[in-house]
């Protein structure tokens, strides 16, 4: 088979999947008769890359594997292709999701003693159902909360290869920032609600993620004293 052949059905196999694809998962593609090597494959992708990089598309490497997508430059025309619009999802919950990214394995209470406040049922229940975060075991205290960790799956949507492509905690910038960038709606709440949220959380928690956050207590790939996986 020769190098274009393998290329050109690599293109086909990612642009029909639709989802990432791992160089197994390209291997099973052919009979043992017909398979390429592993580096057959990498330079086929390599190639693919090249061949996109004055192109509306591009063929990104997440956390399980590779993908072809448009380029970010492209997405605001794109996305007209849908009618519905994007999730959107609450301050509360964007601050929840980073300290699990950030702190991981981290418990429901080690986020609300960051956060000053409560961590809804529905926040955990949401980012499960996306199959962000996981269990991944249960820290041996009283009452043996659960630990929770992001996923591939997480990374994936993120557009990250690993934990290590987050963004360090120095090129960080505020919440606010983040939702106006990603356009992100924060819904309204009760007034009573607003207050403890906005005056509780607006200024403790940009300060807990520098001051409590730091790369010498952080474990970035959350691989360190993790325990055995458990199912939720």
């Amino acid at each position: 088979m020769s190098e274009k052949s393998l290329k050109y059905i690599l293109e086909g196999a990612l642009l029909a999947a639709g989802r990432p694809l791992s160089i197994d998962q390209m291997l099973a593609l052919f009979l043992d008769s017909e398979q390429p090597g592993r580096d057959d494959i990498r330079v086929a992708l390599d190639e693919l890359i090249e061949d996109y990089k004055d192109r509306s598309i591009e063929l990104k490497q997440v956390a399980s594997g590779y993908r072809v997508q448009v380029k970010e430059d492209y997405s605001e025309w794109v996305s007209r292709l849908w009618s519905e619009r994007p999730s959107r999802y609450s301050r509360a919950l964007l601050e929840t999701l980073s300290l699990m990214a950030y702190r991981q394995p981290i418990t429901r209470g080690e986020i609300e003693d960051i956060r000053g406040v409560s961590v809804s049922s529905s926040i955990v229940k949401t980012l499960q159902e996306r199959e962000w975060i996981k269990v991944v075991g249960y820290r041996d205290v009283p009452g043996k909360p659960a630990m929770y960790a992001t996923t591939k799956i997480f990374l994936d949507y993120f557009g990250l290869k690993s934990l290590d492509d987050l963004p360090t905690l120095a090129e960080l910038r505020d919440i606010d920032s983040i939702n106006a960038e990603l356009d992100f709606e924060i819904p309204a709440v009760p007034a009573a609600e607003n207050n403890q949220e906005n005056e509780q959380t607006t200024e403790e928690t940009n300060n807990e993620l520098t001051q409590e956050v730091t790369p010498e207590k952080m474990d970035i790939n959350g691989e360190d004293d993790v325990p055995a996986e458990a199912e939720a």
